[in-house]
């Protein structure tokens, strides 16, 4: 029998989650239904910003919007740099995270209304956030409405070459178990297809430290 699905807000906000994040460290998986399991790098997401993300910060020009923030390790950074940088999280922990940081935070879905819709120079969707709601096209779609003419997505794709929608679960290996909800994996081929669909255009691709990315333009 299939799990009941609730939002993805609820699903990030479950107690597994906060609690990494409030510890910095995991260990934190994404469980797909067939029992497969995706580490989480909770421990990355909560230290400084790494060689990868510094390929990431270079190419960040203008106001910056980070969908999924997490504890706001890029937000936080881009501040430092002289960026106006605001980072988005369904997570009330991550956001208090982020501003400990140093950085501004908002705790609300992409889906919700933004400040300064259609004006961000760039957008980011790094740590595998372009699985955020299971529909990496709507993603898309909105992303593109966040940024200003001209400006920039950077997005972090799986390093394989996947495409697929899942259902998913947060927990800790330890017994500790959120609500199971929607995600999605890309690679750079189907991210760069799902771009092209939502009106992204000049996919730049590139590896750092294991990891791959993709710059996208309006």
């Amino acid at each position: 029998m299939t799990a009941q699905l609730v939002e993805p807000a609820q699903a990030w906000r479950a107690d597994p989650y906060s609690d990494a994040l409030r510890a910095g460290q995991g260990p934190l998986y994404l469980r797909r239904s067939d029992g497969w399991l995706l580490p989480l790098d909770v421990e990355r997401w909560c230290a400084e910003p790494d060689s990868a993300d510094a390929t990431v910060l270079s190419r960040c020009h203008g106001p910056v919007l980070d969908i999924g923030c997490g504890p706001g390790r890029l937000v936080a950074a881009l501040a430092r740099l002289g960026h106006a940088a605001l980072g988005v999280d369904v997570t009330p922990e991550a956001v208090a995270c982020t501003v400990r940081a140093g950085g501004s935070a908002l705790c609300r879905s992409v889906f919700d209304p933004l400040p300064s819709e259609g004006r961000w120079g760039t957008v980011l969707l790094i740590d595998g956030n372009i699985g955020i709601g299971g529909d990496p096209g709507a993603l898309l779609r909105r992303a593109a409405g966040l940024a200003a003419p001209g400006g920039s997505l950077l997005v972090e794709v799986a390093t394989v070459d996947v495409d697929e929608r899942v259902e998913v679960h947060v927990e800790d290996g330890r017994g500790g178990r959120g609500a199971a909800f929607l995600w999605a994996r890309l690679g750079t081929r189907a991210l760069r297809a799902e771009a092209a669909a939502a009106g992204w255009t000049r996919a730049v691709t590139w590896h750092a430290s294991g990891r791959a990315f993709v710059q996208l333009r309006r």
